[in-house]
């Protein structure tokens, strides 16, 4: 007697009757009329029941990206030209490299590395000029990099390779990704083929038996129900992904640490990203020498070219704090104060500026706030730096702070944040003391840590002049690296390129 058995199972043996080898699930599921989900549900039934052998294969898929197929389009990679004219014109310093090349020298000095590891050229002793290896320019293909790199193009920028292959290529994958040319991605594939036992079932007979998801009154009505096999729900079952609309992933970064600090009962405030020199250093008891306060650092601000201070006689104990220590009971720094200097207007380099603003508002405790924004510095752009970028500052006033009260506040705002693992180190910062850098670690990942930013108790020098006599406990935290902590990415800038694949691939709930 034929065994009945849900459709879904039906469709599946019966699909897999006709294959001489194991199938992928697309080529079963238009063989069989039926949603590959559902048969991916049916699979992991009659895999459970012995009937169906199902086969994990993983593999590493490389896609194209645009600076690849861009380099390839332009012919000669940069290693090779610059090849050309050492071997033409003899050893060669960078710069005069540069002009030969028509490049900048940065683009030059990103090249030195694929030119050294390709043997192609080396570095004089002495003069540091670079010298040729070879006479002639070997084939490009002979590389596995560039090999590799043409294997991609060639397979409609879409290249699998298996397990064994891409152990065997790590380095040469590598060194592509870290141009920029490929994206690396861990599969899976599954294939499906019939057991000797599941042979057996569909050669003794099966039929489908009617299933339904639900209960109709139809059904009650005229008794079909008993004949009907309602079929379970399978909340693991796999299903085609989909990608609803959500906050972009630093958005939500964002707005967990607004979030947390306000669950630790801490007010917001907000400031100016266009702020004076005097709020965003000499408030700080930052000397206006200090190397921070140079235009390689700081973006200045050229129209207005002045900001008007505040009360004099504000401006007046922060001079005096500065050149003799006025009367916090230090030596100051011991120059003449420039107003002029205090004046300029700058990108705001930190969101401190917007801290200490409140601490002049009101500077009685308790308190505690907090503020997020963006911050502007003149860093030169790599992977883990930007010029423009976030943090969050905060500061508690209180009679009874402590060091201890803030690693714990910090430790808390952390714990909030999805890291169970905080650690500080002692630093130096020219407003706190004691001053604290912040690190955590990675979830499941013991040996990664990410520095986030520094924190400490104000200095005298910075409370005193807006009369505040008790500890001030104050911090300054990276947003963007905490970010890429959560996200578990390596490259800051990945935050804002428009990768739609990884916006719609990063879960919304971490």
């Amino acid at each position: 007697m034929p065994r009945d058995l849900p459709q879904n199972q039906y469709a599946l043996l019966t699909a897999l009757a006709g294959e001489s080898a194991p199938a992928l699930l697309p080529d079963l599921a238009g063989k069989s009329g039926c949603d590959q989900s559902l048969l991916s549900a049916a699979a992991v039934e009659l895999a459970e029941a012995g009937w169906v052998a199902v086969v994990e294969t993983p593999f590493v898929e490389l896609t194209l990206e645009d600076a690849g197929s861009a380099q390839l389009k332009a012919g000669d990679f940069p290693e090779f030209a610059i090849t050309s004219i050492l071997i033409e014109h003899g050893p060669l310093g960078l710069p005069a490299i540069a002009e030969k090349l028509g490049a900048p020298a940065t683009e030059v000095g990103k090249a030195l590395r694929f030119l050294f590891s390709k043997g192609l050229a080396r570095k004089e002793k002495g003069t540091g000029d670079l010298a040729p290896l070879v006479t002639e320019i070997p084939g490009q293909e002979s590389f596995d990099d560039i090999a590799l790199l043409w294997r991609v193009q060639q397979s409609d920028g879409k290249l699998r390779l298996t397990a064994g292959e891409s152990k065997k290529l790590t380095g040469t994958v590598a060194e592509l990704k870290s141009r920029g040319f490929v994206k690396a991605r861990e599969r899976t594939e599954r294939t499906y083929a019939l057991t000797d036992a599941g042979s057996a079932v569909v050669k003794d007979g099966i039929e489908a038996k009617r299933e339904r998801n639900q209960l109709e009154p139809e059904m009650l009505a005229d008794g079909s129900w008993r004949d009907i096999k309602f079929r379970p729900y399978d909340v693991k079952a796999e299903t085609a992904p989909a990608y609803p609309a959500k906050p972009h992933p630093l958005r939500r970064i964002l707005e967990r640490t607004r979030r947390a600090f306000h669950n630790l009962g801490f007010e917001e405030v907000r400031g100016s990203y266009v702020e004076s020199a005097f709020w965003d250093f000499d408030a700080l008891f930052q000397p206006q020498d200090h190397p921070a306060r140079e235009m390689q650092d700081t973006f200045y601000v050229k129209r207005p070219g002045e900001f008007t201070l505040p009360d004099e006689k504000t401006v007046k104990t922060i001079q005096a704090v500065h050149e003799n220590g006025g009367d916090t009971g230090s030596l100051g720094w011991g120059y003449d104060w420039s107003r002029e200097e205090a004046q300029r207007v700058v990108l705001r380099t930190h969101t401190t500026a917007a801290t200490i603003r409140a601490l002049q508002d009101d500077p009685n405790p308790p308190r505690k706030v907090f503020v997020v924004g963006r911050v502007f510095r003149r860093e030169k752009i790599d992977y883990k730096h930007l010029p423009e970028f976030h943090q969050v500052d905060g500061i508690i006033i209180d009679e009874k702070a402590s060091l201890s009260h803030l690693l714990g506040t910090l430790a808390e705002f952390y714990r909030q944040m999805g890291f169970e693992s905080v650690k500080f180190r002692p630093a130096f910062f020219p407003y706190t003391e004691p001053s604290v850098e912040v690190f955590v670690r990675m979830p499941g990942r013991d040996t990664d840590w990410f520095e986030l930013g520094g924190s400490g108790v104000f200095r005298p020098e910075v409370t005193r002049p807006f009369g505040c006599t008790v500890p001030v406990l104050a911090w300054g935290l990276g947003l963007e690296r905490l970010a890429m902590a959560v996200y578990g990415i390596k490259d800051i800038r990945q935050l804002y390129l428009s990768d739609a694949r990884w916006l719609e691939e990063t879960p919304l709930c971490l």
